[in-house]
């Protein structure tokens, strides 16, 4: 079992699928999310000729990925509220790694599939959403469809709660469905935030308690842009 300030064990796969152009697999503890990047020779109609590019995310959990059977979107004939809001999350977070003048006009769109959850999943799909993402802008630039690397930041993501009184990074479900308090981190390589999602389950939370939680997230990004570096 993982003490209170380590992350779970997190693998990431590269080239896991054989027709995006960029694919990985990342094992966060026994949260597994397949993440491919899908380039589009188009932009959406706010976007189009202005020489700038976009980068979206679309999120799922998949049937099995939980204990009990998941229905698919198609079958309830609506989106699910709760994908499409990690789905924009996603996005964001994706596109403040990118300087979108040096993409061109085409979309990179994240498809992030969630396998198999025992929490962390918007965290796993941002982190290696982005391994994904540069396998793509590196296929665009050995093909010489753009000429200068577009990405700026490497961007990952982690939870940190206060779990029975005390800070914890890396909530997984346990954790996080009994947490007093709910964050999750999202940040540049370069130390910058690109957005704090916080909740106060049960007492609100103080300001000494927020910084406790940041500098916790903190050390465990930095141990995620090591491995996404690596991969």
């Amino acid at each position: 079992m993982k003490s209170a300030n380590q992350l779970r064990p997190v693998e990431i796969i590269r080239n896991f699928t054989h027709h995006a152009a960029g694919s990985v697999l990342i094992k966060w503890g026994n949260t597994w999310v397949l993440c491919t990047a899908c380039v589009e020779e188009k932009v959406p109609p706010f976007l189009r000729d202005q020489g700038k590019g976009w980068v979206t995310a679309e999120y799922a959990m998949l049937p099995s990925s939980t204990v009990t059977r998941k229905e698919r979107e198609s079958k309830k004939g609506k989106p699910d509220a709760r994908g499409t809001e990690i789905s924009r999350l996603v996005g964001r977070a994706l596109r403040a790694a990118v300087d979108m003048t040096k993409l061109g006009e085409r979309t990179i769109t994240i498809d992030c599939d969630v396998l198999q959850a025992d929490g962390g999943t918007r965290c796993a799909s941002i982190t290696g959403g982005m391994v994904a993402l540069k396998d793509a802008v590196a296929k665009l630039l050995a093909e010489g469809k753009i000429t200068e690397n577009p990405i700026v930041h490497n961007v990952a993501a982690v939870s940190v709660g206060i779990c029975g009184g005390t800070p914890t990074l890396d909530l997984d479900y346990v954790h996080d469905s009994t947490a007093d308090v709910d964050l999750n981190v999202v940040m540049t390589d370069d130390g910058r935030f690109v957005e704090l999602q916080g909740t106060a389950e049960h007492d609100p939370f103080t300001e000494e308690q927020l910084d406790q939680l940041r500098a916790l997230a903190k050390k465990g990004l930095k141990r995620l842009f090591t491995l996404q570096k690596r991969a």
